[in-house]
């Protein structure tokens, strides 16, 4: 209880210290984040009886928690760990698994390129799938903005205090959920709305048909390589389709510029009546100017 007050007191000093742009920001990414609390909590908790359940010990667990904040690698990395294989297969899997928060940061780095290194860093580390796709989704201007850094760190802020709650609670309390409870399952069906929220072009829709299939077709293949290369046959894939779609778009105008450009070649319709009763009128009028003289 104690110790629940005590953060509580630390959060809202914190908050009162940011500016008024900042505190609205944060609490606005606060909010932004809550819906997908119950697939974090889920995972998260998943996440820990996996390590309680495995070689791992209680301290170990909490400080795998804590430290590495990556529940697929997490996940990957303990029945190696079980095996007792070699470090260097340890490390390779986790980093495949991690490869897609590569191109996580690429997309955020225009927005906080002017931040100093460590202040990167610490973004990085809070940053998740979640996270960056709703950022994505506010459609922040690159480079400083007012209130964006703080949107940010409020839904990082709430995803980490989740997830090592749920995590921890998950370690200390797995013999309480049995396997039989389909937690794991849980938890991809609770991401499921959050993806298809993000299929918001023909492009997405293609990267997204790639990866499934390809993630499928390389499934067995060792240290999770799968999955890097899924992202990169979704990459390839959703970048060729903005391309076709490009000259789709390029095509069409060019067409419609065409069509509606004058015919050149079209020769110009003559008028004979229109021209003889031109000329006698402008005979008559000279007439009438030197007064019927000749």
């Amino acid at each position: 209880m104690a110790a629940r007050h005590l953060v509580c007191h630390t959060f809202f000093v914190m908050l009162n210290r940011l500016s008024e742009t900042n505190r609205r920001a944060f609490l606005e990414g606060v909010k932004a984040y809550s819906p997908t609390l119950p697939a974090m909590l889920s995972w998260g908790l998943v996440t820990g009886i996996a390590m309680s359940k495995s070689v791992l010990t209680l301290p170990q667990s909490v400080g795998m928690s804590l430290l590495v904040y990556a529940g697929s690698s997490q996940l990957a990395v303990l029945p190696l760990l079980a095996a007792k294989l070699p470090i260097w297969t340890i490390l390779l899997t986790a980093a495949m698994v991690n490869t897609r928060f590569v191109i996580f940061s690429a997309g955020l780095a225009p927005h906080f390129s002017y931040l100093g290194f460590w202040r990167r860093t610490l973004l990085g580390f809070f940053n998740g799938d979640i996270i960056y796709l709703l950022f994505l989704r506010r459609n922040f201007k690159p480079g400083y903005e007012p209130g964006k850094e703080a949107f940010f760190l409020g839904m990082a802020t709430l995803a980490w205090v989740c997830w090592q709650a749920s995590s921890i609670v998950g370690i200390v309390l797995a013999s309480l959920f049995p396997d039989s409870w389909g937690l794991d399952l849980a938890g991809t069906l609770a991401l499921i709305p959050i993806m298809v929220s993000a299929i918001t072009s023909r492009s997405v829709v293609v990267a997204f048909v790639v990866a499934s299939v390809v993630a499928l077709l390389t499934f067995s293949l060792p240290y999770r390589l799968g999955l890097p290369v899924a992202v990169l046959a979704a990459l390839i894939g959703g970048m060729s389709s903005d391309a076709l779609i490009e000259r789709a778009d390029l095509r069409r105008i060019r067409r419609r510029g065409v069509s509606e450009l004058p015919d050149s070649k079209a020769e110009p319709k003559i008028d004979l009546k229109a021209d003889l009763k031109s000329d006698a009128d402008a005979v008559t009028d000279a007439t009438r100017v030197t007064g019927g003289q000749r």
